[in-house]
């Protein structure tokens, strides 16, 4: 009997032992909402409960740092895409520009420039959230660096089908800038083709305008962008501008193939070029939700709401 108790407690440890090491499986609901960050090499991956939802990707041989996979809390499919073969420098969740002192920090081609990982970091993980830290330096070759910039990323999962991340960014100019008309600018996302408005997805702003069409060079404190997938309905993305923000609200550059960007280049005060003198600092804030349902069911304006008093 004494050998039978012994087998039967080995078994259930292996047992217990397997199970926990299964990959999380797609789609599957997160057993609890514990957000944890790992680097590994040049790139930090993030899991939500039992749901692998992002990479924040650092690699030495990319145009600037970018998130991807971004998967939906639904689903767990991603929300974005990468290396379209008509635009391959629309890197799924960025943040970059064009005509930087005549450097490119946007486009493919690594010697136009290139925005480099010099710090990235984990700051906090395994509890309500998890905290990265990031310092990048602008760069090419033959010229010095134009801009350097600070980066906090903070994810959580603040509610049921909703995954978060808060994208807080320092740009200081380290010698005077001018950056002449560019629609590539800034914060932006390519989304997954299958949820674009081409394929029946909906793009709308905080304006109720929608499609590319209308939100075309509008400005929006907030865009939405959701389709829906054939086994797990709605799922899509949002960017929310902080209020705090330079260039606030900024104009929008949309298509309706599957991007948005809040683009303030492409519109500039002067209509000719923007400024920034050697020593500014400029501070910008915007925060993504990744959600399941449409932008009504998801709450979009009242996430807004909350997020423009924090």
């Amino acid at each position: 009997m004494k050998i039978l108790r012994i087998l039967s407690v080995a078994i259930s440890v292996l047992i217990a032992f397997s199970a926990a090491a299964q990959p999380p499986v797609a789609g599957a609901r997160p057993a609890r909402n514990n957000v944890n960050a790992v680097k590994i090499g040049n790139r930090i991956d993030v899991t939500i409960g039992n749901l692998f939802f992002t990479s924040y990707r650092f690699e030495d041989d990319e145009k600037y740092p970018f998130f991807f996979p971004v998967n939906s809390p639904v689903s767990g499919a991603s929300v974005t895409s990468m290396r379209n073969g008509i635009y391959p420098h629309h890197s799924s969740l960025f943040f970059g520009c064009d005509r930087v002192n005549g450097g490119n920090y946007w486009q493919e081609g690594l010697e136009r420039g290139r925005i480099v990982s010099i710090g990235a970091r984990v700051l906090e993980s395994g509890e309500d959230r998890a905290v990265i830290e990031d310092e990048c330096i602008w760069k090419r070759p033959d010229a010095d660096a134009p801009i350097k910039d600070k980066r906090l990323i903070t994810i959580t999962a603040p509610a049921p089908g909703i995954f978060q991340i808060d994208f807080d960014i320092e740009m200081e100019m380290l010698m005077d800038v001018n950056i002449p008309t560019t629609n590539h600018s800034l914060f932006s996302v390519r989304m997954a083709e299958d949820l674009s408005v081409k394929q029946g997805g909906v793009m709308v702003n905080s304006e109720g305008q929608s499609g590319e069409k209308a939100t075309f060079g509008q400005r929006a404190a907030w865009m939405d962008f959701y389709g829906k997938r054939q086994a797990t309905g709605f799922e899509g993305i949002a960017i929310l501008q902080h209020p705090s923000n330079k260039w606030f609200p900024s104009p929008w550059f949309t298509r309706d193939y599957g991007f948005m960007s809040p683009t303030p280049m492409n519109w500039p005060e002067d209509g000719e070029a923007t400024h920034l003198k050697k020593g500014e600092k400029v501070k910008l804030r915007y925060r993504v939700i990744v959600h399941g349902g449409t932008v009504d069911e998801a709450g979009i304006s009242q996430i807004y709401e909350k997020y423009k008093a924090e």
